[in-house]
């Protein structure tokens, strides 16, 4: 039986500002202070003792059965790329390539391109250490670069066919992929913008670069020579740049490879080999088996299997609080809190190609998971568009996608992996970091939507 309204949003309102209180003002740790949320707002909402602790454990395994074995292969592949020199080469000759002062433009556009047929979460990790190779040795914050990046991947992820979440709105709205994609590569790029813009005003508030052993950070005064940077490279032996790339790009492609193949239906004979290798746990851990086989040759057997044990001490709390905010996620979920805020939303007099926006929005904030969001909010608002003249049902999807980019936090498990990943641990500085940014692309995305629909 289920709760009543009021139950619900009183759960929800004590189970957020108990999580807010904890984290922010109490020696409590985010993995225990998402744990506690998640059982008051399961418990206040009606959910029985035992399905709120089923509902943690789901979710927790769950987010951790998708992300936590690439997270794990991710850092011990960028530990191993940092000891061996390959993320220094990478860093020199991409700086060398796009000019003094433009990485941050790069990474966004790698971000772009990457995150289309590439798990979000995966990609981060991937990247990740390039992003904090150049940020050593250039000195910009890693911030701005990192930011960069999650915002280039997170964009194209959620607006993007064939990743999930836009993949099955279109699917839910009755509107053709390709025209979903163009629109959503369209609306990716101002969205993009935005966030670069303010990738670099934060990486001036917080200059934080990763220290030389690569395990910690530090803030120092002023950023490193750009010109010294170049020149030290130069004169380095440092593996090629081939080698060096391949084991981020050997990953990719075999995901894109999966991607495509799935896409086109074909899961017979070879095909289906492909799709078991472009898998992102398979493919990451092929990228990290040719790590270790072509930048560790200078390394006895021992030093090699300390560099990789090195990652994964690093990689700990990512896991545990990335796992907390899926749990959180669902019970969410299953004490039908999104639901019924999304339903709450319908009532409103708001203009019809702006509903899926809205719904998606405030179950983006209830629920934490992007993708459920937009999903959620295409399944209960197309059927109410569908039947109403002159509503331009490929922006009507659009929105549905664009309004999950709300205000990511606690209970979002990306916003653990860039704030964890770039070294934050300060709440207001993590908010800063990752929750300020989506909700400025948020913010775009709601201008243009009503742009858009002024002349469509």
């Amino acid at each position: 039986m289920e709760a009543p309204g009021g139950q619900i949003i009183l759960g929800l309102v004590i189970g957020v500002a108990l999580l807010v209180f904890l984290v922010m003002k109490t020696k409590i740790h985010a993995f225990i202070a998402l744990i506690i949320s998640a059982s008051v707002i399961g418990l206040i909402a009606g959910m029985t003792p035992p399905s709120v602790a089923e509902a943690i454990t789901t979710g927790f395994g769950g987010t951790l059965g998708s992300i936590g074995i690439v997270i794990g292969f991710g850092v011990m592949l960028g530990r191993v790329m940092e000891v061996a020199g390959a993320s220094e080469r990478l860093a020199y000759s991409f700086v060398k390539m796009l000019g003094k002062k433009r990485e941050d433009w790069a990474m966004a556009l790698t971000g772009y391109v990457v995150s289309i047929p590439i798990y979000v979460d995966s990609a981060f990790v991937i990247l990740a250490p390039l992003v904090k190779a150049i940020s050593r040795k250039t000195g910009r914050s890693v911030l701005t670069l990192g930011v960069a990046l999650a915002i280039g991947l997170v964009v194209t992820h959620s607006l993007v066919p064939p990743t999930p979440g836009p993949l099955g709105v279109a699917g839910i709205f009755g509107v053709s992929v390709g025209v979903v994609i163009l629109w959503g590569l369209l609306f990716s790029v101002p969205l993009i913008i935005v966030g670069v813009l303010y990738a670099k005003w934060l990486g001036k508030k917080i200059h934080q670069v990763p220290d030389e052993s690569g395990l910690g950070w530090i803030r120092p005064e002023h950023a490193s020579n750009y010109e010294e940077f170049l020149e030290q490279q130069e004169n380095k032996n440092l593996p090629s740049l081939f080698i060096s790339l391949a084991p981020i790009l050997i990953p990719i492609l075999l995901i894109f490879a999966n991607t495509l193949v799935t896409a086109l239906n074909l899961s017979e004979g070879v095909f289906a080999y492909m799709q078991f290798l472009g898998n992102p746990v398979i493919a990451v851990g092929i990228g990290l088996i040719f790590a270790i086989y072509t930048l560790t040759s200078q390394m006895n057997r021992t030093d090699a299997i300390d560099r990789m044990e090195e990652g994964i001490k690093s990689a700990g709390i990512i896991l545990l609080v990335t796992g907390a905010g899926g749990a959180l996620g669902n019970v969410l979920n299953e004490s039908g809190s999104g639901d019924y805020v999304a339903e709450l939303i319908v009532g409103f007099s708001i203009p019809l190609v702006l509903l899926p926006f809205f719904v998606s929005s405030f179950v983006r904030l209830v629920q934490g998971s992007g993708t459920v969001a937009m999903i959620t909010a295409a399944s209960i608002t197309a059927p109410i568009l569908s039947g109403v003249d002159g509503v331009y049902m490929p922006l009507a999807a659009i929105g549905a996608t664009t309004g999950s980019l709300l205000f990511s936090y606690f209970n979002d498990s990306f916003f653990w992996v860039v704030t964890r990943m770039l070294g934050i641990r300060d709440t207001k500085e993590q908010i800063l970091t990752w929750s300020v940014p989506t909700t400025l692309a948020w913010l775009m995305s709601l201008i243009l939507l009503v742009v858009c629909s002024l002349f469509v």
